[in-house]
């Protein structure tokens, strides 16, 4: 009796943990002690324990700011295995490849994470002089085409918290660190369509990016690609890297299950 009392409590805590991981439904990024513990209708203690325990494997992480808590790396990681392992992800890796040698250019899929881009997908150009990437990279959003075609599409309480919260930081004399010039930026990426970053991180090196869509057509990440600004013209960019770049956000999100990529 003693063990089978042991084993329902086991289960019970495990149900109770992943109901907690299930609050942070994408709508909300954070939640506080008491909140879930009105949430999970349970004692504030038990959350507490449950809390401490995900945060020590990395699934909770606790913001020390806000004194909140929000999903942590782990689940990101698990996130990208699922992906990974779905047929219509098998497919990306093709695609871009196939891009790629259209454009000769470096073509990075990124996820939006808190105040950076993070590379999921990198394929490298062929030129001897191109923009190098590495899968898990990570570059600031507000200052990067692969950043502006993500948090231009975020709702707008998340975008005034994104605002507020971000640490701007002048990297290049193009680097734009006023909110409300990047807030035209963004509305600019809105009306066209994608972003586009001309040596605001680093210079020498430009990116044109555009938002990929699940099927129920939010932007989960951006195709973008990265090239030397030495080979920019606006021919290039309108008629060979533009479409490209579109084509590939669309095909992608088709494969999301979005049946289109722009709104």
């Amino acid at each position: 009796m003693k063990m089978s009392r042991e084993r329902s409590s086991a289960i019970q805590s495990v149900v109770h943990a992943l109901e907690l991981m299930d609050q942070f439904d994408g709508e909300l990024s954070e939640l506080g002690l008491t909140d879930l513990s009105r949430r999970l209708q349970l004692p504030k203690n038990k959350v507490f324990r449950l809390l401490a325990t995900l945060e020590h494997r990395n699934y909770i992480e606790h913001n020390i700011s806000t004194e909140n808590y929000r999903l942590g790396l782990k689940t990101m990681e698990i996130g990208q295995a699922v992906i990974r392992q779905r047929r219509h992800l098998h497919k990306v890796r093709p695609l871009m490849e196939a891009l790629a040698r259209e454009c000769n250019e470096t073509l990075c899929l990124s996820i939006l994470k808190d105040y950076h881009c993070v590379n999921v997908h990198v394929i490298e150009g062929r030129n001897p002089l191109r923009v190098v990437q590495c899968v898990g990279g990570r570059v600031p959003a507000y200052c990067t085409s692969a950043g502006k075609a993500q948090i231009a599409y975020l709702p707008e309480d998340k975008l005034m918290r994104y605002l507020a919260g971000c640490r701007f930081q002048r990297y290049t004399p193009a680097t734009v660190i006023d909110p409300q010039l990047l807030l035209q930026q963004l509305q600019q990426v809105i009306w066209q369509g994608y972003a586009f970053e001309l040596e605001e991180l680093e210079v020498g090196v430009m990116s044109i990016a555009a938002p990929v869509r699940d099927y129920t057509l939010k932007t989960i990440s951006a195709i973008t690609c990265y090239f030397p600004s030495m080979r920019f013209n606006d021919e290039r960019l309108k008629e060979k890297l533009l479409p490209l770049v579109l084509k590939g956000a669309t095909e992608i999100s088709a494969l999301l299950g979005c049946s289109r990529s722009r709104s």
